[in-house]
């Protein structure tokens, strides 16, 4: 393998490159995968579908009660009569048997089948029973509280689109139509990796210079959130064969690669120039705050993300960029994370030039109002930053001073883990 050849994404310049044009470049060369499986619906949860769901039947199939009461013909409620005999009960799955005569009701529960010829259901609140005569002192509207079929989902009609990734509510609407398996995506394979000397797995020594690999961790809880199957490979030492053999065996059983450190200019590490001998691989610098190291390639098919080493710089470059190519490689719908704007409780002095995201709070005011508080310690390597958080401030590139109450961008982290 070389790097000979068209490089899709190459830009061997040394300005900022836009964060959009970075992730336009990047998801332009990506391919979905291909493979398929069918699946129980309960091993559904949080893969992507690949097939337009149409339900087969009508839901509910038949008309039911919303309420527990009593059902009847609203035409046999005069001013001059408002008592009826009870003729039987309509059970949730036992159905009242035979004919209602004309002055009389039906003692019913909620989801029971709506006996023909009745035309209304009156919660039992609002009646007044006496053995087995009820009276109705209220007014009665025709079809009240009777649900109708179709009323929720139509025979016939999509539920689902293919690419959409399944939530709980999915899997019961799915149940709901009768349906127990589904076509869905085979699962990304994605493999990961830190590199460094210096870098220690959780219960080893730390010796002089030494520190934990946190990277790998967030790595692990970001990439389970987007419900991949996961290859984690450990830490790499700064050996050029080691980090060859993990790039080769990564390669050999990913469809994609994340490290993380080794991507900036200069460093004393193996990752770009073994890619560079194995498949093709491009150094950019993002016009982004945190995260402006970022490396891109790709090793035959598998694609190959080399995230900065600061642990916020990693992260931020996960969620903004690696997060929606993965995304598109598993050929989930293009869903961008919710953004919104509300008044940011401090002001915010900085140097313009990069796409920032600061770490804000979210609060919300005595009258309701959401505002955004930035936390302390923004820089690239507090990675408790993150822990503290729940939402992203984005701030504009030119943008150089933000005053306190003036309203910002906020992307909540909900909406992208």
């Amino acid at each position: 393998m070389n790097n000979s050849g068209c490089d899709c994404c190459s830009d061997k310049s040394d300005k900022l490159m836009p964060l959009a044009d970075a992730l336009d470049r990047i998801t332009s060369s990506l391919h979905t995968k291909s493979a398929i499986e069918t699946a129980p619906l309960r091993q559904a949860l949080g893969r992507i579908l690949t097939e337009n769901i149409h339900s087969p039947i009508d839901i509910p199939p038949h008309r039911n009660s919303a309420m527990d009461g009593y059902a009847l013909r609203s035409s046999d409620i005069t001013d001059q009569k408002r008592t009826l005999e009870i003729a039987g009960t309509s059970w949730a799955g036992k159905p009242f048997q035979g004919e209602i005569p004309t002055g009389k009701c039906v003692r019913i529960f909620t989801g029971a089948v709506v006996p023909i010829k009745l035309d209304s259901v009156v919660m039992q609140e609002k009646v007044e029973r006496h053995d087995s005569l009820v009276s109705f002192p209220h007014p009665i509207t025709q079809g009240n509280n009777i649900r109708l079929p179709g009323e929720d989902i139509r025979k016939g009609e999509q539920l689902l689109q293919l690419g959409k990734q399944l939530t709980p509510a999915d899997l019961g609407t799915i149940a709901s139509m009768g349906i127990s398996e589904i076509r869905i995506k085979q699962k990304l394979r994605v493999a990961f990796f830190s590199t460094g000397d210096e870098l220690r797995s959780i219960g080893e020594q730390l010796n002089e210079g030494d520190i934990y690999d946190s990277n790998r961790y967030s790595l692990y809880g970001m990439l389970k959130r987007l419900n991949v199957e996961l290859l984690d490979m450990g830490v790499i030492p700064d050996d050029r064969q080691a980090v060859e053999a993990a790039f080769l065996v990564a390669a050999e059983n990913a469809d994609a690669i994340i490290t993380s450190g080794g991507v900036s200019v200069g460093e004393a590490d193996f990752v770009k120039e073994t890619l560079e001998k194995l498949g093709q691989v491009d150094l950019w610098k993002i016009a982004m705050k945190p995260g402006k190291p970022l490396a891109f390639g790709k090793i035959n098919e598998t694609a190959f993300f080399g995230l900065p080493g600061n642990p916020v710089s990693a992260m931020v470059t996960f969620y903004q960029v690696v997060r929606p190519a993965l995304l598109k490689m598993m050929g989930a719908e293009n869903k961008k994370p919710l953004r919104i704007k509300a008044p940011c409780n401090q002001a915010i002095k900085r140097a313009p030039g990069r796409l920032e995201f600061q770490r804000g709070i979210i609060n919300r005011s005595d009258n309701g109002e959401l505002t955004v508080t930035p936390l302390t310690g923004q820089a690239s390597h507090i990675l408790s930053s993150m822990s503290k958080a729940d939402c992203f401030i984005v701030i504009p590139a030119e943008c150089a001073e933000i005053t306190a109450g003036e309203k910002v961008i906020i992307e909540p982290f909900d909406s992208i883990i």
